[in-house]
């Protein structure tokens, strides 16, 4: 019989059950002949019963005397294969042997209830040392496939290929109707391998396939034996957290939240395609909640990862050949898994309302202290009123103020005689209160005020002429505030006020694209599900709307309410003061440090912003947009700074533009550092040179009051000055003060510029935010102790605040330091430090620092803000400059 004559060779596979649970299976062989139907059809079959009970089918024919001949034809063009069904058990090992020749079938069935979810796996193992094709095992159930090959070749980095002989798989196990139903499942073994391959198969039970609330779970996986589990919400129950521990590092693994769906994946090449998951060493946390899940239930799905490299871990084979196939090693990971309730809608308004009740109350307090404090100096102002005091009597009172030296040295040197003299404290009681003592002062002030009305700061810093002037004033061995107060108030509260427009200004493009991008990783979150991408402390991070970590972002409320509470007060000063200025005060013209509020306008601005952005960043931490939390820190530092040096040097302050270029410069810094600092030494050399060459240039600025240059004959004047004050004569310096303050910002700064070149920490904006610090502190400490030392006190007001202060920000740091989470680290590893919440079961340790530290700024402000009160009465030229 040649090809001709043969129509087609067909293998039809058919299955159903028959009258009974085993089901009837046909294999059939057709043969239709093209010479014109010569042949009437018959089907003939033969069928043999093997001696386990199993059927082996043979074939059927279209005619008995043909039968022989198709046999023929079937072994040669179709291949001969035996199928063999087996009738299976539960929690039974078959130790069998498979080849191309004979196709293994085994038939389960169990009982399906709607409301009891019964685990089934299959687990396989290899006993064959080598063989030359794969081994396929295909699970059919009444809605599901799932296939595998034994062994199992799973892909790592760079195209690596691990082998594993041992799989286990859980089957996945849809919802079902009715309230009980019998379901058979089958088990087809199969490979192209023409040697034999033995192989051991076992379908079991899962214990506690269902998890229950509150109730621990331990359990094994390996990367080709994932576990999966399901959990159905309780009544009443809206929001759980899922947490999956292990007492092991590494090796690396995925815990992944599913909907009841199938196929499952679980898989480390297929567990990121649906639902959220994320990578763990010891812990995992997702919250999940009822609205995401229609069928009110999910799978908790763990997965051991073939490498450890998503969690910090080494590559421990590196280079490879292209196809060499790997041993991964001992893989196992004992893990336990629990699922608790998260907090319910009351936890979420008790912590909105504690979070405005703390902030509010300051509010409060402000309120009732400014009442205290108007009522004490009405009652100052009548007594002082009900004091018939004649201008004889008046002159005597301030002939009797006592007087504070403050021994500099000889006075020759600049022409001028100085001497401390502070008001006594008969005459100090009515300070702050401008236009309501009359005095004789007010003879000076106009004689004063006449002979600077004319000087502006046009005239005064741009004309040629009067550039000596300067330089006389300037460089006189003792400065007084009058010598650096000499240009007209109203162009220097414009030149102030330049400071708030621009940080305002500055506040709005820069939040808008913040805003715009911390929205679409959110929303990139919430699609792909993968919690990888930002840092949260997941042990207490409790979602709102799309929100992931609604509570780290209301922490920061604080920063926005005082903020706001201090641009309030400053608003209240300055109307004051201007009320003060209108009524030709002599007391507000020439008395005490000059008022100019644009930078505390902008201080004010700043913190407000921290605030908002501290909550953008924190919609989605991580090292990307880290810049967000502390770019306005930065702001802070710097605009305190020049507070300070504005205090007492007003006229030669820096300008907001030069200001905010400078900040800008810090900010780009922070941002190259952020993308390319870790562990680049070339980076970290310019960045330390730059900040070494930045300290000294600052140093000289601040040490000549702005009377240098930066020219071509700069290295000549250098070498005149080591010259004439070191090698002709050794003479000390002209400033000693300066010359302290300055010498002990060089050391701090050459300091924390070998340290970031030695130690070059991950963390570069953090370090450079602990430059900014360290400056300001160096700073508000020497002026603190000059203040002292030149006889001046601090109010009672002003010490409260320093101390309140104090306090507030050492229990912050505190709590700063705790760590819950580091973008420096792998997101596995940085949930190693995740903790559960300690306030409210609302907030964690980070919230509370974001209270605590925004308290401490505010406070911080008020000492800025009220720190040199004590000098409202006294004259400017009897206040010294430091």
């Amino acid at each position: 019989m040649t090809s001709r004559d043969a129509a087609s060779c067909q293998y039809q596979h058919s299955s159903a059950r028959a009258s009974g649970p085993e089901p009837t299976r046909t294999n059939r062989i057709a043969f239709h002949p093209f010479n014109g139907g010569l042949l009437t059809p018959l089907v003939f079959c033969f069928s043999s019963q093997a001696d386990d009970g199993s059927r082996m089918l043979g074939f059927c024919c279209g005619s008995v005397r043909f039968c022989p001949v198709l046999l023929v034809l079937m072994l040669e063009s179709c291949g001969a294969n035996v199928v063999i069904q087996k009738d299976a058990q539960f929690d039974m090992t078959y130790d069998d042997m498979v080849t191309s020749d004979n196709q293994t079938i085994y038939s389960y069935n169990h009982t399906v209830s709607r409301n009891k979810t019964e685990g089934v796996r299959v687990s396989v193992e290899l006993l064959s040392e080598s063989t030359q094709s794969p081994v396929l095992f295909v699970v059919r159930q009444k809605q599901a496939v799932l296939s595998f090959q034994v062994p199992l070749i799973l892909r790592g980095l760079y195209q690596r290929k691990y082998q594993y002989t041992q799989v286990g798989r859980t089957l996945c196990q849809p919802p079902t109707k009715a309230v009980a139903e019998t379901q058979f499942f089958y088990v087809d073994v199969s490979t192209l391998s023409s040697a034999g391959v033995h192989y051991q198969l076992r379908v079991s039970r899962v214990d506690s396939f269902t998890l229950q609330t509150d109730k621990k779970f331990s359990f094994n996986a390996t990367p080709s034996q994932p576990q999966f589990f399901k959990y159905m919400f309780p009544d009443g129950v809206d929001t759980v957290i899922v947490k999956v521990n292990s007492q092991k590092n590494f090796p690396c693994s995925v815990m992944s939240i599913q909907d009841i769906q199938c196929p499952v994946y679980d898989l480390d090449n297929n567990v990121a395609f649906i639902g959220m998951y994320q990578t763990m060493t010891t812990t995992a946390a997702i919250t999940v909640q009822k609205k995401d899940f229609p069928s009110n239930s999910f799978y908790v799905v763990v997965v051991v990862k073939t490498e450890d490299e998503a969690c910090g871990g080494p590559l421990r084979f590196y280079p490879l050949l292209p196809d060499e196939l790997l041993d991964a090693g001992n893989r196992s990971k004992t893990l336990d898994v629990i699922v608790s309730p998260a907090i319910n809608s009351e936890v979420y308004v008790m912590g909105m309302l504690f979070c405005l009740g703390i902030f509010l109350s300051f509010y409060l307090l402000t309120f009732l202290v400014a009442c205290l404090e108007n009522k004490r100096m009405n009652r100052k102002r009548e007594g002082l009123l009900n004091i018939d005091t004649s201008p004889a009597e008046t002159a005597s009172l301030l002939g009797k103020a006592s007087v504070s030296p403050y021994e500099y040295g000889s006075f020759a040197d600049n022409g001028s005689t100085l001497s401390s003299e502070a008001i006594t404290d008969s005459l100090a009681s009515a300070d702050g209160n401008y236009g309501y003592i009359e005095r004789s002062l007010e003879s000076v002030g106009r004689s004063r005020q006449e002979s600077l009305s004319s000087v502006e700061e046009d005239d005064y810093d741009t004309l040629a002429d009067i550039d000596s002037d300067k330089n006389i004033v300037r460089t006189k061995k003792f400065l007084c505030v009058s010598d650096l107060a000499r240009k007209d108030k109203r162009i220097l509260s414009k030149k102030y006020q330049i400071y708030f427009w621009n940080i305002a200004t500055i506040a709005v493009f820069y939040a808008l694209p913040v805003i715009q991008l911390v929205i679409t990783y959110q929303t990139v979150v919430n699609v792909t599900g993968n919690q990888d991408i930002c840092y949260y402390n997941f042990l207490c991070a409790h979602p709102l709307g799309a929100l992931s970590s609604f509570n780290n972002i209301l922490s920061n409320l604080g920063y926005v309410l005082l903020g706001l509470l201090f641009l309030l007060i400053v608003l209240q000063r300055d109307i004051l003061h201007n009320r003060a200025l209108e009524r030709n005060d002599t007391t507000a013209l020439e008395c005490g440090i000059p008022k100019h509020f644009g930078l505390y306008y902008a201080m004010g601005t700043a913190l407000m912003m921290e605030g908002l952005l501290s909550a953008c960043y924190h919609v989605c931490p991580n090292y990307t947009n880290f810049q967000f939390d502390t770019s306005f820190m930065y702001m802070i530092a710097g605009l305190c700074m020049l507070k300070l040096y504005q205090k007492r040097h007003p006229d030669i302050n820096a300008s907001a533009y030069s200001a905010y270029a400078c900040l800008a410069a810090v900010i780009f810094f922070s941002v190259l550092g952020v993308v390319f600092g870790k562990g680049n030494t070339v980076f970290w050399i310019i960045f330390s040179v730059i900040h070494i060459l930045a300290t000294m240039l600052l140093s000289t600025q601040l040490y000549y009051m702005g009377r240098w240059r930066l020219d071509s004959g700069i290295l000549r004047r250098i070498l005149n000055v080591i010259y004439t004050d070191c090698i002709r004569q050794c003479s000390g310096p002209m400033y000693i003060d300066r010359m302290v303050l300055l010498v002990m910002g060089n050391i701090v700064n050459w300091s924390l510029a070998a340290y970031g070149l030695i130690k070059r920490p991950n963390d570069f904006a953090s370090y450079l935010l602990a430059i900014a610090i360290c400056n300001l502190l160096l700073y508000f400490a020497f002026y603190i102790i000059m203040k002292l030392r030149s006889g001046e006190r601090i109010k009672c007001l002003a010490l409260v605040c320093i101390l309140f202060t104090a306090v507030v920000w050492g229990f912050a740091l505190f709590f700063f330091f705790q760590g819950l989470s580091t973008w420096q680290k792998t997101p596995a590893e940085s949930r190693e430090h995740n903790r559960e919440c300690i306030l409210l079961s609302f907030f964690d340790d980070h919230d509370i620092w974001h209270f605590l530290s925004s308290i401490a700024m505010f406070g911080s402000f008020l000492v800025l803000l009220t720190m040199d009160d004590d000098l409202d009465a006294v004259q400017r030229d009897k206040i010294y400059v430091f």
